[in-house]
């Protein structure tokens, strides 16, 4: 069987308009798919070369299928299964610059380039000041951009007009502003010309945004099934999910040069990105924190299966819904079709996510997801929310274990152990304290300021609630704890699809 090329892709060569740092699924699956989908409207016409950010790991399957690759999203929208597939043909070439160092430094002579995109993991936006502009490249990616612009910089002489548009998309808050102070602070390092420093300032652009896809990357033992149904060999497959969604915050107007939105593709400009990442981590993440740990000592082990359990999506619902929608300061309608594109995202049937996996970190993941719901709540009602109160005696039961081994706290489900990770301290808080009465326990953990940055025991009727539905769980088990809380609500499985009417 051929392997993908060019010519089996019907590639149409285009400027290089993006430099992208990163070769992984998710810019593969996200950013040069929708480039693509805006080459293939007109609108756009630009092509990417991919850029190696780390001294490790082979570019030899990009170049053997000459960068083209097939993406398959899979997932539910609006309720019904839908697969998407396409070849990405946006990716022109990839270099790897501590191999191909020349090569990639003539990438900032390109006059067609326009655009910087970056994927280098949370770790990647760093100032390190042993880096250094001799070296080739320097070893952190914000060194490797500031020794990259500053070249750019040189070669045009100055020219405002040839700056660039730099759009990480790094899971960090306020990614772009990041970015651009380890740029300055490189600059300020390394002791460049005041020039440099302005044309940073007056002809690039630094955007922050917030990106949201899931992508599975390789189908393993899908793989040679879908090859065969193709026709040609790709060991370059992605799968992920359909929904997407790309918040791009900017000083500047960029939506004229990089116009993805006019190609009916999910990205939103805006000068202020913050009310969109307080809906995904308030709604998104925070769902599935607040059921995560109840469904799991409940009987389910994966989201998917949680989806299928009516007890708990009824939970998940209305907890969504009632709790955390009216805390929130986007338009109601707008917060509703975001929850249920997020309940099709858990029900999608191709992706299996372990409820253990997910648990990982609990304690720092509710303070940030979960409770500001809960205390909005608070404030708006002047009462407790049951469900996200109930979510909070549910991570206390699944910590609950006084004994640690390998790193993890140990606990007991139906009789059988699984593993609580977490940082030191919190396994070790639990492991001194599970034993205690419950009200102590309950105590000891609210008032703690290093868990929650703050003391809960001051909020009123918190620590009678948890303290209520703990020695339930206790006495009861999760299962009918669940039932009593949703006593009145086992029916709200069907919400979200009444919400889509």
């Amino acid at each position: 069987m051929e392997i993908l090329n060019k010519k089996i892709s019907k590639a149409v060569e285009r400027p290089i308009k993006v430099l992208q740092f990163g070769e992984g699924n998710f810019l593969r699956g996200f950013v040069d798919d929708m480039i693509d989908a805006a080459n293939e409207e007109g609108i756009f016409d630009g092509s990417v070369v991919l850029v190696k950010p780390i001294s490790f790991g082979s570019l030899d399957m990009f170049h053997e299928q000459e960068c083209q690759y097939t993406l398959l999203l899979r997932g539910l929208v609006d309720g019904q299964e839908k697969q998407i597939e396409r070849v990405i043909t946006s990716v022109t070439d990839a270099v790897d610059p501590y191999e191909e160092y020349s090569k990639y430094s003539c990438f900032a002579k390109l006059d067609s380039l326009r655009f910087i995109v970056s994927n280098t993991t949370e770790a990647g936006i760093v100032y390190d000041d042993m880096d250094s502009i001799s070296m080739d490249p320097p070893k952190t990616f914000p060194g490797k951009l500031t020794k990259f612009l500053f070249d750019r910089y040189n070669v045009f002489s100055g020219d405002t007009s040839k700056g660039l548009i730099i759009l990480p998309v790094e899971l960090i808050d306020d990614n772009g502003i990041e970015l651009k102070k380890c740029v300055m602070n490189f600059a300020h390092l390394w002791e460049l010309e005041e020039g440099f420093v302005s044309w940073i300032n007056d002809a690039c652009v630094f955007c922050s945004t917030l990106v949201d896809r899931i992508i599975t990357g390789y189908p393993g033992e899908e793989a040679a099934d879908i090859c065969e149904r193709l026709g040609y060999q790709d060991n370059l497959i992605i799968t992920g999910e359909p929904f997407a969604l790309w918040v791009i915050e900017s000083e500047k107007n960029i939506q004229d040069e990089f116009p993805l939105d006019k190609a009916g593709l999910p990205v939103i400009f805006t000068d202020n990105q913050k009310p969109y990442k307080q809906r995904k981590v308030r709604i998104l993440n925070g769902a599935h924190t607040s059921f995560v740990l109840m469904s799991y000592l409940a009987g389910n082990d994966y989201v998917l299966e949680s989806m299928q359990d009516r007890l708990v999506k009824g939970f998940i619902t209305e907890t969504i819904f009632d709790e955390v929608i009216p805390t929130l300061t986007l338009p109601e309608e707008e917060l509703k079709e975001f929850a249920n594109a997020v309940i099709d995202r858990f029900e999608n049937p191709f992706i299996k996510h372990a409820l253990l996996s997910i648990s990982l970190n609990s304690i720092s993941k509710w303070r940030a997801r979960c409770l500001p719901s809960l205390l909005g709540y608070v404030d708006k009602y002047e009462k407790l929310p049951k469900n996200l109160t109930f979510s909070l005696a549910s991570l206390v039961a699944f910590y609950n274990g006084s004994e640690i081994k390998d790193g993890a706290l140990i606990g007991s489900r139906f009789g059988k152990e699984y593993k609580i990770m977490d940082d030191a301290d919190v396994l070790a808080f639990f492991a001194e304290n599970s034993s205690e009465p419950v009200n102590v326990l309950v105590n000891r953990f609210l008032g703690s300021t290093e868990f929650f940055g703050q003391d809960l025991t001051q909020v009123e009727g918190l620590v009678e609630a948890v303290t209520t539905y703990l020695a339930d769980v206790k006495s009861r088990g999760m299962r009918k704890a669940v039932e009593n809380v949703c006593k009145n609500s086992q029916n709200r499985s069907m919400y979200a699809e009444s919400n889509k009417n």
